[in-house]
């Protein structure tokens, strides 16, 4: 698609330091990732509570309001 045969010194340079830049942003969200979990694990919570079912359907049968 593109031609790495007209990169100029300064390219490849933008382009290692692009790439050195991803690496440690993906480095640092799995560690901050990890850390949120240990952190959730100590205080007895849950890591994916939000929206999480317990196989209940907390819905109630609607109410009969007609006594005989």
């Amino acid at each position: 698609m593109y031609g790495t045969n007209n990169r100029s010194p300064a390219d490849a340079e933008v382009i290692d330091v692009l790439i050195a830049i991803s690496n440690v942003s993906a480095r640092l969200a799995r560690k901050l990732t990890i850390l949120a979990a240990q952190s959730k694990s100590e205080e007895g919570g849950k890591t994916h509570e939000q929206n999480e079912r317990h196989g209940h359907d907390h819905r109630r049968a609607p109410q009969c309001c007609c006594r005989y």
